[in-house]
């Protein structure tokens, strides 16, 4: 899609999937029939996004090469390749794609994050959005869970006010999932930030800039949702899910 690019982050140690990612890139990792990542890049491809970047790290990095090639075969029109050192935070790793999106808009997936459903209206809406930064939101009834994700803070049903990351007392039960949209404004914003108590660049505090300018529009993706890089039962709840009903499909 003309203007905008993807980015797809794909680094980290993967720890909370031991001892499986002592041996790979967790996002190399099957589910179902395929690695991983191809559901990510099969998510940006089907949503018309065909020029894209992948940042990854450690020492498995040499395997996405090997993998995806100039990514023709995986419908991919132009593929770049970004590596981060070490592991700073995933807006840390958004840096990285500077000046591989330009002057363009840029759509941030995470790719151990699996969709049962296509992205391509929430890529439509906000080629539509004049400025700012879009979220997707997804509706998580297990109120338990939510403490573990990021989830909006709501001001009436139209505007998020705030996300809280990782809430003991979750302000509504819409979490965010790994799919952000940016326009240019991100590449000021990604200098200012400081790190966390964990000691990265956290994207949950560039998202919150962009509610504070009243900047931030969202929608609530229908259907599946999955983190598969959260931990091993996750991850073999995506696998089963993929399994049985597939994924990014299309209307």
């Amino acid at each position: 899609m003309k203007g905008l690019k993807g980015v797809i982050l794909a680094g980290g140690t993967g720890s909370r999937l031991h001892p499986l990612t002592r041996i790979t890139n967790k996002h190399l990792l099957p589910i179902y029939d395929r690695p991983m990542i191809s559901y990510a890049i099969e998510a940006l491809v089907k949503g018309g996004v065909t020029e894209m970047m992948l940042v990854t790290g450690g020492t498995h990095a040499g395997e996405f090469l090997r993998l995806l090639g100039n990514g023709e075969d995986f419908g991919i029109d132009r593929l770049f390749y970004a590596y981060q050192d070490r592991p700073g935070g995933i807006a840390e790793a958004l840096g990285l794609a500077e000046h591989f999106v330009g002057g363009d808009r840029s759509v941030v997936l995470l790719g151990d994050n699996i969709f049962g459903s296509s992205i391509r209206p929430c890529v439509d809406a906000f080629v539509r959005q004049e400025k700012g930064a879009r979220v997707v939101l997804w509706q998580e009834n297990d109120r338990e869970h939510l403490n573990h994700l990021g989830v909006a803070r709501m001001d009436g049903a139209e505007r998020i006010e705030r996300i809280i990351e990782k809430p003991a007392e979750p302000p509504s039960d819409l979490a965010v999932t790994g799919i952000y949209f940016y326009d240019g404004t991100v590449w000021d914003v990604l200098p200012k930030l400081k790190p966390s108590d964990r000691g990265e660049l956290e994207i949950t505090d560039v998202n919150n800039w962009y509610v504070e300018q009243g900047l931030m529009e969202f929608d609530v993706v229908p259907g599946f949702w999955g983190d598969a890089g959260e931990s091993i039962d996750a991850y073999y709840a995506v696998q089963d899910h993929v399994r049985r009903h597939g994924a990014n499909l299309e209307d």
